[in-house]
C-alpha cells in the first residue's frame, strides 16, 4: 500500500551506527517490519484498504508502533487488507487483490492477507496484522508461516482503526515461533493511553523457556473440526501433527465441542454490530473522502459513505444496523453477547479439565482460487468468539492445524504455553492455538423487561441461569 523508502533508510543507517558504535541496542535492532494498514501511524498514509480514507495522514503513532520502533525495528511500508478488516481473501481491498506467494492464483486469506505474504515472500522479517475473527490466524495458515493473536488486552489497542472494539486484536506474523515470541515481548504490556491500564505484564521469559518437557501432556483432539468436505491433505498434516505430539511423550484423547456452531452466528452479530457504530465516524465532515454536490449535510453524508465505503462494509454497516434495532437487539445482539463471554467457561469447562490443550484444523482448506469455486467456507473454523482474557494462537506450516491452550496450562500462562508448545513441535506439520466460541445456550437465551425468557445475572457459584 505504501513504502516508506526514507524512513526505512534512515532508520536501517540508526541500527548500523549503533552496531558500530557498540552502544546499546535495542531487542528488534535493525529487524525489517512491516504494518497491515490499519494502524495509525505519524506522517504515514493509514487507508485501512478503503477508499472513504485515502489520502488519511494520522497525526500520531500506534502504540505497538511506537514500542517497535523504540525496540529498533526499521519500518519498510503499510500492507494490504481487506477493507477495513471485513474480508477473509484480501479480495475486498479498495485498491488491488493479493496474492499467495506460494501460489499466484490463490489467495493468502485475510483480512491481514498483506502482512502474511510478506513474510511469506521474505519481503520482511516479521509483520504485523489484526484479528477480529480469524484474521491472523487463517492467513498465516493459506501462507504457511506463524500466527499469534494474543489474549485480549495483552498489546494495546491504542492507535488500531476499530472493525468491532470488543473482538480486535493485534498480532505478529513471522517465520518461526521463537520469532513471534520475541516480537510479543516488545508489543505486550499495559499502556496509559489505552483501555486496559491496568494491563498484563509484558512477557519477559516468553521465548527462553522452550524446554519445557512433553511427556504427560494432554492433548484433545475435537471430533467437530473434522467436517465434511475437508481436503484430505489437511486432515492428513494435522493427523501427522498429532503423531509428532505423541513421539514427543504427549498423551491425545478425543474431545467434543459440540456448540463450535454457535461461533459463526455469534461473530455475525457482534462483529457487524459493533462496525455500524464505529464506522459512523466516516460522514465526510472530520476527515477523509468528501463528495460535494449535497443540498446539506445529510445528503453529503450519504453521498460520501456511498462512494467511499466498498460492497462487503456496506453489506456488514446494514446487518450490524438491523442487529442493532431496538426490538431485535434483545433477540439477536444481547444473546450472541451473552455467549461470547459467558458462554466461554462452560464450552471448554470439561476437555479443558482433561487437556492442556487442543490441536485442530486452523481451516477446511488451502486458499482457494476463486471465491465462486464453492466448498468449505475457510471463514468457519476460525471465525469463533474470543472472551476477554483468553489466548489465541500460532499458525505453522500449511496451515492444517491448530493448538489451542486450555486449562490449567492456560491460566499459568498463557500465551507463554501457546508459544512454549508451538515452538517444540515446529518440526512437524503445522500447529495452531485458539479460541473457546460462543455459549451453549446462546441462541435461546433472550432478555425481556420482565425477564420472562432471558439471562440473569449468575448468582454465586453458578455459571448461568436461564429463566423460564
Amino acid at each position: 500500500m505504501t513504502v516508506t523508502r526514507d524512513l526505512a533508510l534512515a532508520q536501517a543507517a540508526e541500527a548500523d551506527a549503533r552496531f558500530k558504535a557498540g552502544g546499546p541496542r535495542g531487542p528488534l535492532d535493525g529487524v525489517p517490519i512491516a504494518l497491515k494498514d490499519v494502524f495509525c501511524t505519524r506522517g504515514i498514509r493509514t487507508s485501512c484498504g478503503s477508499k472513504i480514507l485515502e489520502g488519511f495522514v494520522p497525526p500520531y503513532d500506534a502504540t505497538a508502533y511506537e514500542r517497535l520502533r523504540a525496540a529498533g525495528a526499521v519500518l519498510l511500508g503499510k500492507l494490504n487488507m481487506d477493507e477495513f478488516a471485513m474480508g477473509s481473501s484480501t479480495e475486498n481491498s479498495a485498491y488491488f487483490t493479493t496474492r499467495n506467494p506460494w501460489d499466484l492464483d490463490r489467495v493468502p486469506g485475510g483480512s491481514s492477507g498483506g502482512s502474511s505474504a510478506a513474510v511469506a515472500a521474505d519481503l520482511a522479517a516479521a509483520s504485523f496484522g489484526t484479528d477480529t475473527g480469524g484474521s491472523i490466524r487463517q492467513p498465516a495458515a493459506f501462507c504457511g508461516i506463524v500466527g499469534l493473536k494474543p489474549t485480549y488486552g495483552r498489546v494495546s489497542r491504542y492507535g488500531l482503526v476499530a472493525f468491532a472494539s470488543s473482538l480486535d486484536q493485534i498480532g505478529p506474523f513471522t517465520k518461526t515461533v521463537a520469532d513471534a515470541a520475541r516480537v510479543l515481548q516488545v508489543i505486550a504490556g499495559a499502556d496509559p493511553h489505552g483501555l486496559h491500564r491496568g494491563g498484563r505484564s509484558p512477557c519477559p521469559t516468553t521465548w527462553r523457556r522452550w524446554r519445557a518437557a512433553w511427556h504427560g501432556l494432554r492433548i484433545g483432539i475435537p471430533r467437530e473440526y473434522f467436517i465434511d468436505g475437508m481436503d484430505p491433505e489437511v486432515e492428513r498434516a494435522v493427523r501427522a501433527t498429532v503423531e509428532v505430539l505423541r513421539g514427543l511423550g504427549a498423551k491425545t484423547e478425543d474431545v467434543s465441542l459440540p456448540h463450535t456452531e454457535y461461533g459463526l452466528a455469534a461473530y455475525y452479530l457482534i462483529g457487524p454490530a459493533e462496525a455500524s457504530s464505529n464506522l459512523a465516524r466516516y460522514d465526510g465532515v472530520k476527515y477523509g473522502l468528501r463528495v460535494s454536490g449535497g443540498r446539506d449535510l445529510v445528503e453529503m453524508s450519504s453521498k460520501t459513505r456511498a462512494a467511499g465505503f466498498g460492497r462487503e462494509v456496506k453489506r456488514r454497516i446494514m446487518l450490524g444496523r438491523l442487529c442493532a434495532v431496538r426490538r431485535l437487539s434483545r433477540r439477536l445482539l444481547r444473546p450472541g453477547a451473552a455467549g461470547a463471554h459467558l458462554g466461554g467457561p462452560r464450552l471448554s469447562s470439561a476437555p479443558s479439565r482433561r487437556c492442556d490443550a487442543i490441536v485442530a484444523p486452523t481451516t477446511p482448506g488451502v486458499g482457494v482460487q476463486d471465491r465462486r469455486e464453492g466448498g468449505p467456507d475457510p471463514d468457519v473454523p476460525q471465525r469463533r468468539v474470543h472472551r476477554p482474557g483468553e489466548p489465541g494462537g500460532a499458525a505453522r506450516d500449511l496451515g492444517a492445524g491448530r493448538l489451542h491452550a486450555g486449562g490449567a496450562a492456560h491460566r499459568r500462562a498463557g500465551d507463554r504455553t501457546r508459544l512454549r508448545r508451538g515452538h517444540r513441535a515446529a518440526r512437524g506439520p503445522c500447529l495452531r492455538a485458539g479460541h473457546r466460541l460462543a455459549h451453549p445456550e446462546a441462541q435461546r437465551w433472550r432478555r425481556g423487561p420482565d425477564e420472562r425468557r432471558g439471562l440473569t445475572r449468575p448468582s454465586s457459584g453458578s455459571r448461568c441461569t436461564r429463566t423460564s
